[in-house]
Parts: C-alpha cells; sequence; structure tokens
C-alpha cells in the first residue's frame, strides 16, 4: 500500500487530504467530520428512539406510587418536562452517560423533580450579614408562643368580623385598637398590610387632589425602591418639597402653606442619617405650626419602637412619645423594631383614624385574620413583657 500526498493542496492552503492506494479507501479531514458527524447523528437517533413513554413512565413502581397521592395532570406535565430535558441533553450533544436514559433512571428523575416542586420555598435561613431586622431575611422572627394563635385561628371559626355580645355583625379592628391604644396613648387605631399601605391610604384619605408639604431631606427611598414621592403620587397628594437635603427650618413649611395644604408630613430617616451642617425643625414648632394652621402633622415613624431602648444603647424614638408630642397621626410597620407579622398602623386622634377607616382604599389594604392573631398577641407580648 503507497500513500501519496495530492500535490498542490497543502500549499493552497487547503485541508490536508491524502489518497490510499490499493485496497484503503480515499478519505480526507473533512469526510472523517462527516462520518463522525452521520455516527453521531445516529447515536442520538439511538438514544432518542429509547426514551420511554409518557404512559411507560407512568406505570413505572414510583412513578405509579406517586399517582396515589398526586393529581395526575401535575405528574404527567412533570414526566414530559423530565423527557423534554433528556431530549435536550441528547441534542446537544454533549457526552451522556448510557445508563442515565434507562428507564430505571428517568423514573428517579420524575421522583427527584417532584420532590424538588413540592418542597417549601419559603424556608429558613441562617442571618449572618450583621442587620437584625433584614427585610430579604423576613425582617423580624416571631415568638414562638404566637404560632398556637395562627392554629388556633387558622383552623376554626372565629368572631373576626363578629361581635359575640351584640349578635350582630362587628368591626375586625377591635381585636387590636385596644392593645394598640393602651401603648401608644393613641385615641384610636387601624391596621393595614404594611407600613408603605399606610402612608398610600393616610395621603389618599386626607390630601386627594390637595398638597402635601415635605422636608427635601426626607424624601427617602427604602428597600425595594419604595420611595416616599411615588407613593404619595399614586394618593392622588400633591408633593410640595421645601428646605433642602441638609438643613429645613420651620419657615420653609410655613411659607409653603396655602389653600390647597391638606397635610404637613413628617418621615423618620430610619435606614440613613445625615450629619454635619444640618437643620431641622423640632417637632414641638412642627405641631405648633399645625395647630396654628389647624392642619395635621402626619408622622412616618417606619420602624415601631414601642419601648424605649436607650437604656440598652439603642436611639430610636417611640410611638408613644410621638403621640404625646401632638402627631394627629403615628404610621409604622409592625414587623421591625415591634417584632410582629407584616403590618402598617396607623394611630392617632380619633375623628382622623375614623376618615381614613372609612376610605375606599381601607378594604383592598386591610389584613387578614392570621395577620390579626400574629398582632394581637405580639401586642400582649409586649404589653406584659415588654420587648426581648
Amino acid at each position: 500500500m503507497r500513500i501519496k500526498q495530492r500535490p498542490g493542496e497543502h500549499a493552497a492552503g487547503r485541508s490536508n487530504s491524502w489518497q490510499l492506494r490499493g485496497d484503503s479507501l480515499l478519505c480526507s479531514n473533512d469526510g472523517m467530520a462527516e462520518k463522525a458527524k452521520s455516527a453521531s447523528s445516529a447515536d442520538q437517533t439511538l438514544l432518542l428512539r429509547r426514551l420511554p413513554s409518557v404512559d411507560e413512565l407512568l406505570l413505572r413502581p414510583q412513578v405509579a406510587e406517586l399517582s396515589r397521592r398526586l393529581e395526575r395532570g401535575f405528574l404527567v406535565e412533570t414526566v414530559r418536562g423530565e423527557l423534554a430535558q433528556l431530549r435536550r441533553e441528547i441534542v446537544s450533544g454533549a457526552p451522556q452517560e448510557e445508563a442515565s436514559f434507562a428507564a430505571e433512571a428517568i423514573e428517579l428523575r420524575v421522583v427527584r423533580s417532584v420532590g424538588r416542586q413540592l418542597a417549601p420555598s419559603l424556608r429558613g435561613v441562617i442571618n449572618s450579614s450583621g442587620v437584625i431586622l433584614h427585610t430579604n431575611l423576613g425582617r423580624a422572627p416571631m415568638p414562638t408562643a404566637i404560632l398556637e394563635e395562627f392554629r388556633q385561628t387558622a383552623t376554626q371559626y372565629s368572631n373576626l368580623e363578629y361581635d359575640v355580645a351584640a349578635g350582630a355583625r362587628g368591626k375586625r379592628d377591635v381585636h387590636t385598637a385596644r392593645l394598640i391604644e393602651r401603648l401608644t396613648g393613641a385615641e384610636a387605631a387601624i391596621v393595614v398590610n404594611n407600613c408603605a399601605a399606610a402612608v398610600l391610604l393616610t395621603l389618599a384619605a386626607l390630601a386627594r387632589g390637595g398638597e402635601v408639604i415635605v422636608s427635601r431631606g426626607e424624601l427617602i427611598e427604602i428597600g425595594d425602591g419604595f420611595r416616599i414621592p411615588e407613593i404619595m403620587e399614586q394618593s392622588g397628594a400633591v408633593l410640595r418639597e421645601v428646605g433642602t437635603t441638609n438643613r429645613t427650618r420651620t419657615a420653609d413649611y410655613e411659607s409653603a402653606i396655602n389653600e390647597k395644604t391638606c397635610v404637613i408630613l413628617r418621615v423618620h430617616p430610619s435606614n440613613f442619617t445625615v450629619s454635619g451642617f444640618t437643620e431641622k425643625p423640632e417637632v414641638a414648632e412642627l405641631i405648633a405650626l399645625g395647630q396654628r394652621t389647624r392642619l395635621p402633622v402626619v408622622e412616618d415613624l417606619g420602624s415601631g419602637c414601642l419601648v424605649d431602648l436607650s437604656p440598652v444603647g439603642i436611639s430610636e424614638p417611640t410611638v408613644r412619645k410621638s403621640v404625646e408630642a401632638g402627631f394627629s397621626l403615628v404610621l409604622f410597620s409592625g414587623d421591625k423594631m415591634l417584632g410582629g407579622p407584616q403590618a402598617g398602623i396607623i394611630a392617632g386622634k380619633k375623628d382622623l383614624v375614623q376618615k381614613v377607616w372609612r376610605h375606599p382604599l381601607f378594604r383592598a389594604l386591610r389584613v387578614d385574620k392570621l395577620t390579626i392573631a400574629a398582632l394581637e398577641a405580639t401586642l400582649k407580648r409586649v404589653s406584659s413583657r415588654g420587648v426581648e
């Protein structure tokens, strides 16, 4: 047998090609690639044909056992999904273990897929972030004692909106209102699903179509892009900014008041501080301005601290202090420093709380029985034992 290179082909930059004389075949690198591709395609076709059908997999012992416990449509969809994924893996040309395409292996894939889909998505994690009240990690963990309140409320009928003594329809807010009033000194209180909702509802009820005065230094953004100006816009109120980022005086608020002014808003910057050359009105000055102009002064306190924590080195204003200072309404969260479920609490003057409660948005933003049960248990715990 002789091997002879075809003349001129290498010099011309073409791929190497060899002519085999005798009993051999004429072949080249290009030809070998084509044969390999054909062989690979044939292997893929063989593997695709070997895949079991959906019905065959549904009859496999472990899958059949699942079918006795699960809805058939869900199981069929899972089987089809695993078969589709296997087809993609085969067609991709990536190296595959032949055993992974056996019916037993695919059966196991289906079982594992079902397990993943039915496993809880929300689960416990270890908070090593250094941030105790971390929004992304669920904020404040609730005491285990509250679980019993959950169990009782969730597994049976309740007097959520029924006045047992009167034998007539009642109001769901009575279960938490008295506790909030006692802990904060407020005349009345209602609960919605978070503090952003409390801001939205309050401004919609008190300032829709009118102006709300707020310091530029308090136009905050917190987690997930929540911005005070955007919430105000959705309420139908018009934002009237006063002062500068670092300095705002009482005179700035006063000069901005006109016939369209409906609310003076103060926002507690709970997630940042501005230090150095700064100035802001004292609370007493702002309250006095509201009294002189007969305008409600509302505070978005956010954090919801009910207990003075200064003895342990934490400087955070309490709700009671704000109420006693004379704010018309104080808005705060239930799942931050209060340590309860996600909720937005509106506490303050009775006539204004009632006006907010009567707004149509309240029904869309109110909380359910489980939140009320958890919040009531949390408030009772704080009332009897303080914040631990």
